[in-house]
């Protein structure tokens, strides 16, 4: 039986200042924590009820977890694991492509952003220090399971970028057609916020400016689904070299 103390400890982790204390986030859901514990992602502490029977954990009531838990609807188990910051060294984005977001400040869009470059198999994504923070539940939860296999950094871009020594190619919707730039086998892409795009100090850095042309009456397209995009055609014009 979980203690009152315990209920607030974990219930706190919604918010970014206890995670940052703590060391831990959150993980609910039983597809994305066995894919974990088959992958031996490490996990601080488990908690499930009696209908989880995948692995050993601490047993709590449907009403506990209720408590606990993140979701609208509570999932069967919840996991919280550490915090961990990969350390972006030197020159690694001169290699392979590179998914940059920009402020990018709705979890749900980080986190279907993660999955997409995991979907194409993206060597990196780097946030800006301004995004929706990586171990918020919504970033994890709309990530899938994502967020565990994708190189993630958090990193500050207009220092990142003037460094770099590869196309810095940024999602405007003045840009040139990305379907005409072709192969980008080592390039960095940027993609802006949802309500301002890419801002003036990374702006400056841009090599090149890309859109996705537009047939119909839409104003804009949001940050995921741009992002899936212009992944799909750079991926691919770039298998096709």
């Amino acid at each position: 039986m979980l203690t009152k103390a315990e209920i607030q400890r974990i219930r706190s982790l919604q918010e970014k200042k206890h995670r940052e204390v703590s060391g831990l986030f959150v993980i609910e859901g039983a597809k994305v924590i066995n894919e974990l514990i088959t992958a031996k992602y490490p996990i601080s502490e488990l908690y499930a009820t009696d209908t989880w029977t995948t692995s050993d954990a601490t047993r709590i009531s449907a009403d506990e977890m209720r408590k606990i838990s993140h979701l609208p609807t509570p999932s069967e188990v919840l996991a919280l694991c550490p915090i961990t910051h990969l350390v972006l060294e030197p020159n690694t984005i001169n290699q392979g492509l590179t998914l940059a977001l920009d402020t990018v400040q709705d979890p749900g869009n980080v986190g279907s952003l993660l999955r997409i470059a995991d979907w194409y198999a993206i060597d990196r994504v780097v946030l800006s220090l301004e995004c929706a923070d990586l171990f918020s539940s919504k970033v994890i939860d709309s990530s899938k399971g994502s967020f565990a296999r994708v190189k993630t950094y958090i990193h500050e871009l207009t220092q990142l970028i003037e460094k770099a020594d590869v196309p810095i190619l940024g999602c405007d919707l003045s840009g040139d057609d990305v379907h005409k730039i072709g192969p980008k086998p080592n390039a960095v892409i940027v993609i802006g916020s949802e309500g301002r795009g890419i801002s003036a100090s990374v702006r400056s850095k841009i090599t090149q400016f890309i859109t996705i042309p537009k047939y119909g009456s839409a104003e804009s397209l949001n940050a995921a689904i741009a992002g899936a995009i212009i992944c799909d055609i750079l991926k691919n014009s770039t298998s096709r070299k």
